[in-house]
């Protein structure tokens, strides 16, 4: 890794103190050019010399919003500039996912094995997306989930014989969209009858206990339970 210059954005003391101690001692090829407690702070220096590397905290002054509009302003007025995000906002995922949408070449979380050498050369090396173990954690659960439910998702098409526009129908239905907009939607070539055939054929693979009573409503959260459709991606389709 060649020498570097980087700006730390801080603005507790005492972190800020931990976080100069961890460059000094495990990042050699660093030089702090500046440090900032605020977002004043920040431009006023980045005008003066504009750094390799930002390293920069998102709770400024109590408001994590402030970080993440940095992240952003730099990466547009200098897109080259690194921005490496050391945050104490362990439990904010949404926050985090902010300051990806910014621009930040990384997060790492304080908490477990804090910023490392390895984590700072990835960066300056042009590793887009360098991630900690805490934060790396989290991503590779969720991503599990995902496959799993996935998995569980393909196998329910399968084995209740549900095809490509009945999980339209049932996907718009759960949408709040009449049988009379679903025919509307693109590519769906079925009238209301049709719809309403097709309704009722649903009811029996999905109800084979009985079908009495069944409506629309109870059909979709039955295709919610079987895990038909998935609660967390409903999206309608183009009209």
């Amino acid at each position: 890794m060649e020498n570097f210059k980087v700006i730390i954005v801080e603005d507790v003391p005492l972190e800020l103190k931990g976080t100069l101690g961890i460059v000094k001692s495990d990042i050699p090829e660093a030089e702090v050019i500046g440090t900032a407690e605020n977002e004043q702070a920040y431009w006023r220096l980045i005008k003066q010399q504009k750094p390799d590397l930002v390293l920069l905290d998102l709770g400024l002054g109590g408001s994590t919003t402030v970080g993440v509009e940095i992240c952003r302003h730099t990466k547009e007025v200098h897109p080259d500039v690194k921005v490496l995000i050391f945050t104490g906002e362990i439990l904010n995922e949404k926050l985090w996912v902010d300051v990806l949408d910014a621009g930040a070449d990384g997060i790492i979380l304080k908490t477990g094995e804090l910023l490392t050498r390895r984590d700072v050369s990835a960066v300056m090396d042009g590793k887009q997306l360098v991630f900690n173990e805490p934060i790396l954690e989290k991503i590779v659960e969720r991503f599990k989930r995902a496959v799993s439910g996935e998995l569980v998702k393909q196998e329910a098409l399968v084995n209740y014989e549900i095809d490509e526009y009945d999980e339209r129908f049932l996907r718009h239905l759960a949408l709040g969209f009449t049988k009379e907009q679903i025919t509307n939607l693109r590519g769906m070539p079925f009238g209301v009858k049709s719809l309403e055939k097709r309704q009722n054929e649903l009811i029996q693979k999905l109800f084979p206990e009985g079908a009495s009573g069944i409506n629309a409503t109870r059909l979709v959260v039955r295709a919610l339970e079987l895990r038909i459709l998935d609660i967390d991606n409903l999206e309608a389709d183009e009209e």
